[in-house]
């Protein structure tokens, strides 16, 4: 869960001139949707969707839906906004119901960069994928995949397989074990050839001309 309630008022009315009106009160019209009640149209507070969706935890995470007492888990599937000033137009959101398994995209995070050998000799950080899409226990989406680069030299590649998803989490990834991230740069030089190294050795043997 993301901690985030939004509450909610339910519309008695829908279509484009009763959402220009819910607006006209400092609101943002929304649709709930899923679950055997069907459609339902709601508002919320303009200021409270814009704080929930600048906590960077609204969209693809579970949020509660708080309206005359009764609390719903769900989750954020569309929001639309102003070409001119971005703000929030219009809202969907989906019923959570018990046991739902949702397909969603959450954020790769990389951590301990500085115990990396490969970043500490120069090496760069090349993220295939920032957002790694899944289908996932509603009440298990995490916030973020967390990538652990401590111990990882220049060469490295970090393999979906090789990530920490939530019990039950399945990538939608296309291809069986796709590419993440990598660490490329150059590798240390070869030290010189033995054979080069000796060479001055054999020539202070070589015994002395002949006058």
């Amino acid at each position: 869960m993301s901690g985030i309630v939004l509450n909610v008022d339910v519309r008695e009315q829908s279509g484009t001139g009763a959402a220009r009106a819910v607006r006209k009160t400092d609101a943002v019209p929304g649709v709930l949707y899923g679950g055997v009640r069907g459609a339902v149209s709601i508002s919320v507070g303009k200021k409270e969707l814009t704080k929930a969706l600048r906590s960077g935890k609204f969209v693809s995470h579970v949020v509660t839906l708080r309206h005359m007492g009764e609390d719903q888990p769900v989750i954020p599937r569309a929001i639309q906004y102003h070409p001119l000033n971005d703000e929030p137009i219009h809202f969907d959101l989906w019923r959570v119901e018990e046991g739902s398994v949702i397909e969603v995209e959450v954020p790769v995070k990389f951590v301990n960069h500085d115990q990396s050998p490969g970043l500490k000799r120069g090496g760069a950080l090349t993220i295939v994928d920032h957002v790694l899409s899944m289908k996932v226990p509603a009440m298990s989406i995490p916030e973020a995949i967390v990538i652990d680069l401590a111990g990882l030299d220049i060469g490295a590649v970090v393999h979906a397989s090789a990530l920490n998803l939530p019990a039950g989490a399945k990538l939608t990834e296309r291809g069986k074990d796709p590419t993440v991230a990598t660490i490329k740069g150059r590798m240390a030089e070869d030290a010189p050839p033995a054979a080069d190294a000796a060479a001055p050795a054999a020539d202070a043997k070589k015994p002395a001309d002949k006058k």
